[in-house]
């Protein structure tokens, strides 16, 4: 687990009221690329948004990748084919780390990944955005699917993932958690010990990773 140390200057304070414009070409290139990582009943294109707005903050398409994969299986089967679109990232890029943002259930595959998929050698900042990282009563109504028996809190997935060090490696993380999640009950499941826990109130499930504020606070978190 890496500590999560920002210091605020007045030369930085500064920069912050300039304009995000388009990055430098050297400020581009030092970026680690950023892989999203959807939830339950859902696809790539939840990250829309989002990827509209990195782009407007200076980020290339070619440092923005979504994927879409099938969310009713196991999140074990997930993990694997998330650390072959890591590697399929980096070889692309050159890039030697990608940052990883994740939503609700998407945090349960892609930490997977991290812990038991060798993803500590290859993740800088993994971001949880309303994950559902030690479960939901609510998931026991769609049980049937794999990947939703594996959320309800005490299943042996989530006592091996959850086992030992939540936030293991040399990785910044931040979990972004809203007071009010209808679908993770209870809301203090999307916290991660060892990491940036941040409540941002009252925001429902689904507008997590649509929301202005949590968008700046994850682009800020994994510059």
């Amino acid at each position: 687990m890496k500590r999560f140390l920002r210091t605020v200057t007045l030369g930085a304070v500064a920069a912050a009221v300039t304009p995000l414009l388009a990055a430098s070409p050297a400020q581009a290139d030092t970026r680690d690329p950023v892989i999203f990582v959807h939830g339950l009943s859902s696809s790539a294109s939840t990250w829309n948004t989002w990827i509209g707005k990195f782009k407007a903050d200076g980020y290339d398409s070619s440092q923005l990748f979504t994927w879409s994969y099938n969310w009713k299986q196991s999140n074990k089967t997930t993990a694997s084919q998330l650390a072959a679109k890591v590697a399929q990232v980096r070889e692309a890029t050159g890039a030697e780390r990608v940052d990883i943002v994740t939503h609700s259930m998407g945090a349960l595959n892609a930490r997977w990944y991290v812990k038991f998929n060798g993803g500590t050698s290859y993740v800088d900042d993994f971001v949880s955005v309303a994950g559902v990282n030690h479960g939901t009563d609510l998931s026991v109504l769609c049980s049937f699917y794999t990947s939703c028996w594996e959320m309800v809190a005490g299943s042996n997935f989530l006592g091996t993932l959850n086992a030992g060090d939540e936030t293991p490696g040399n990785l910044d993380y931040l979990a972004l958690y809203s007071t009010c999640d209808a679908l993770i009950n209870p809301d203090s499941s999307a916290k991660l010990s060892g990491a940036t826990n941040v409540s941002v109130g009252c925001i429902s499930h689904n507008n997590m990773n649509d929301n202005a504020g949590n968008y700046a606070k994850v682009r800020d978190f994994i510059a």
